[in-house]
C-alpha cells in the first residue's frame, strides 16, 4: 500500500472507531438507546464490535506505512 492512502485510511478508521466507541460508551452509561427501535443490548454490542473492527483496520493501515 502506498504511504499517502495508507495514512489517510488509517486516520479515517481510527477516528471513526474511536468516536463510535466513545459515543456508544457514553450512551450506555447514561442508559440511553444507542439505536432507536432496536434491542438496547444488541445495538450496543453491534456498535461496540464495529468500532473495535474499525480500530483494528486503522492499526493495520498504520502498519503498512
Amino acid at each position: 500500500m502506498e504511504r499517502g492512502p495508507a495514512l489517510f485510511a488509517g486516520i479515517v478508521f481510527a477516528l471513526f472507531g474511536g468516536g463510535l466507541l466513545v459515543w456508544t460508551a457514553v450512551r450506555v452509561r447514561q442508559r440511553q438507546p444507542v439505536a432507536h427501535g432496536v434491542n438496547p443490548v444488541a445495538s450496543a454490542t453491534l456498535a461496540g464490535v464495529v468500532s473495535v473492527i474499525a480500530l483494528i483496520l486503522g492499526t493495520w493501515c498504520f502498519t503498512r506505512l
